[in-house]
């Protein structure tokens, strides 16, 4: 592991190598921890297919076989999976171990995008962004229907209340990819993959956002990555991959420095007994960082 821009970012970090948990896949992503299982979820996107990691293991077992091309995961109150499928082009859910069945697909009549990442606020709310990454392109990977073409004319966020109502909440982004919450809920960070910036919205108790204020700008930053999987630790901090490496920004947006590892990670969640633990997905490889903060674990007071 390689630390740049040293402004805090070790003092946060047990140890200062990461340690590979189990390799071989096509791209991972999507990470999230299951606590009721003890385990770690992932996506291998072109893989079309859901692994299931275990501590103690160095592989991982497949948990869904074909998995809609799934990118971000996510469990919900009631220990559901929600997942973003590429291939479906829509929001899928389901019990732990079962199939998932659409959470959203269209707005206004026309299809959704490719769903990429989510959040779910603590009213049971969804929120979702919806680039264009698994819809075909040229020299792209076929994601689904290989005649598939973008229908809505923009790429945006949107917000799915739990009686099922589907909404646009923003937009105006080239590539919107990752989000995270704070720990209260008032502020929703969201990511632009292509802009590489992140952006900060209030969001109000009806679940409207605004502001969107730029809070972190990799734009000049020329190293590898850009803004993609983010989480929120206890006290604020936002990790989130991106140019260089996994940047840890405080609430107040100064940058406390950047780590890269052996392989470039698109994605991140927080996981383990306590939630130190901090799990990378990174190319063909999973990884883990012990930390000395504590994430926030995937929830809603419903």
């Amino acid at each position: 592991m390689e630390i740049s821009n040293d402004a805090g970012l070790s003092g946060l970090l047990v140890s200062s190598e990461e340690e590979k948990l189990c390799t071989g896949f096509g791209f991972t992503e999507g990470p999230v921890w299951v606590a009721a299982d003890d385990c770690l979820l992932f996506s291998d996107i072109p893989g079309n297919r859901i692994h299931r990691w275990r501590p103690g293991t160095d592989m991982a077992e497949v948990y869904r076989d074909p998995s809609g091309f799934s990118n971000g995961l996510t469990i919900d109150a009631a220990g559901n999976l929600v997942a973003c499928e590429h291939g479906g082009r829509r929001i899928s859910r389901g019990a732990y171990n079962a199939a998932g069945g659409d959470v959203a697909r269209r707005f206004d009549g026309k299809s959704l995008n490719s769903p990429n990442d989510l959040v779910i606020a603590s009213d049971g709310a969804i929120y979702f962004t919806d680039p264009t990454y698994g819809i075909p392109r040229p020299g792209g990977t076929v994601m689904g229907d290989p005649d598939a073409v973008q229908e809505l004319d923009n790429q945006g966020v949107y917000r799915v209340t739990p009686d099922g109502s589907l909404s646009l909440v923003v937009d105006g982004f080239a590539q919107p990819n990752g989000l995270a919450f704070n720990p209260d809920g008032s502020v929703l960070y969201i990511g632009d993959s292509q802009d590489s910036i992140i952006r900060r919205y209030d969001v109000a108790a009806d679940g409207s956002l605004s502001g969107g204020e730029l809070f972190v700008d990799m734009s000049d930053d020329d190293r590898r990555g850009v803004p993609d999987g983010m989480k929120v630790d206890e006290d604020g901090r936002l990790w989130s991959t991106g140019a260089g490496g996994v940047w840890v920004v405080d609430a107040n947006g100064e940058r406390l420095g950047v780590f890269e590892m052996e392989e470039h990670a698109a994605n991140l969640a927080f996981g383990g007994a306590d939630y130190s633990t901090l799990f990378l997905t990174a190319q063909t490889s999973v990884y883990r960082v012990e930390t000395s903060v504590r994430g926030i674990a995937p929830r809603s007071r419903g």
